[in-house]
């Protein structure tokens, strides 16, 4: 029984050490018909950034943010600009105290519109 009782206790220390990567996994989609550039994704803090020089037609890309810099409340962000020259700026989702709140969020580009969708709550 005691031997039991170690092993449990060994477990259960052993498990508050193991921590897990902060951040979220972003899926960005171009639906669009020509490619966007200079796509940035990242946080209200903007510690960390993701960067694609471009996204081609019907192309997909993911990629990990890591958030372990982070230490306060805030939104996400994605900036690109369309092959005219416009650029386009889309914020929402939230985080809180540094972390964040979903595992994962996909943008998903069309012609004249940007949809997003956040999911996965931790």
């Amino acid at each position: 029984m005691r031997k039991e009782i170690s092993i449990l206790l060994i477990l259960i220390l052993n498990s508050c050490f193991i921590e897990s990567e902060n951040g979220i996994s972003v899926e960005i989609k171009n639906n669009s018909d020509t490619p966007v550039t200079n796509v940035e994704f990242t946080t209200s803090e903007n510690l960390e950034v993701i960067r694609f020089d471009k996204i081609e037609p019907n192309q997909t890309v993911i990629e990990f943010l890591s958030m372990n810099k982070n230490q306060s409340d805030g939104a996400y962000s994605l900036t690109f600009t369309r092959t005219n020259g416009q650029k386009e700026f889309s914020t929402g989702g939230y985080y809180s105290n540094g972390g964040s709140l979903d595992r994962w969020v996909k943008y998903e580009v069309e012609a004249d519109t940007t949809s997003v969708e956040f999911s996965g709550t931790r």
